[in-house]
């Protein structure tokens, strides 16, 4: 009994994980990083040249864990570097800046390029992405809003996290729950457990409320082509307001869009005989 007793209380083995950062130049990984594990923030600007290695010890519940994070220059110039360490990564950091949304619609390059290097065996599936909407400390340089970062990252089944590596907004939290998702991760294999993804939202909703977000007039709001007749804007209407309704929907940004689509409506109908 003593001997099943002590053998209970025996610590688990340490996890060891690999985590990378990824995003533009300029938008502060390096930042996030040096926040957490410094604890201090760098105001001057110094371009990480190629890739910057640390590692650092953390307690998840009642696991320790060795954390080999992987700090990726941003720039294109340094793509023949970064492009070895993508693989074998449990953990993805993903950064843009609020202030920027070139570094925002920059997003889908960088997933793109991880992709190539995995190459046709290797799956992101399996990998714990959270996304930090960095610089949130900018105030009314903030082009990028919250609801438009996190659509695109729950979305695809990403964790979302406003960041700011000057004050330290956000930065523990979301490195406390992003390394409790790697552990949950390793716990199941490997693989994502069973509803670590759930998004409570589909691609069509997510997908409506970008175009609506972007739509350059009342028209282009709905859907229709300019001219169309009352019917036609009625039942646009209908099924976007149907799709997007806030009760039914669970989209970031879907209160918004379905605000806009009745004023959309309304403008068009005010002038349509």
């Amino acid at each position: 009994m003593e001997a099943n007793a002590a053998k209970r209380k025996e610590p688990r083995k340490a996890l060891r994980v690999k985590v990378i950062s990824m995003g533009d130049a300029e938008v502060g990984k390096s930042c996030i990083i040096k926040r957490y594990c410094e604890k201090r923030f760098v105001s001057k600007y110094l371009a990480t040249i190629g890739i910057d290695y640390g590692v650092t010890k953390v307690q998840i519940r009642d696991r320790e864990i060795k954390v080999n994070i992987f700090d990726m220059a941003g720039h294109p110039f340094f793509y023949e570097v970064r492009n070895e360490f993508y693989k074998d990564t449990q953990g993805v950091i993903l950064v843009y800046d609020v202030g920027s949304k070139e570094s925002f619609d920059s997003l889908d390059s960088w997933l793109a390029e991880m992709k190539q290097e995995l190459g046709p065996h290797g799956s992101m599936e399996n990998v714990v992405f959270v996304v930090c909407a960095n610089k949130i400390d900018a105030g009314k340089l903030r082009v990028v809003d919250e609801s438009e970062g996190r659509l695109w990252a729950e979305s695809r089944g990403f964790l979302y996290w406003e960041t700011s590596a000057q004050s330290g907004e956000g930065i523990q939290e979301m490195f406390q729950t992003f390394y409790s998702a790697i552990v949950d991760l390793c716990d199941n294999g490997g693989k994502r457990p069973p509803g670590a993804s759930g998004i409570g939202f589909t691609r069509e909703q997510a997908d409506a409320i970008r175009r609506i977000r972007n739509s350059k007039d009342s028209w282009d709001t709905l859907g229709v082509k300019p001219g169309a007749s009352r019917e036609e804007v009625t039942r646009a209407y209908r099924r976007l307001a149907v799709l997007l309704h806030p009760d039914k929907c669970a989209a970031p940004g879907s209160e918004d869009a379905f605000k806009a689509l009745g004023g959309a409506r309304s403008a068009l109908l005010k002038n349509i005989k």
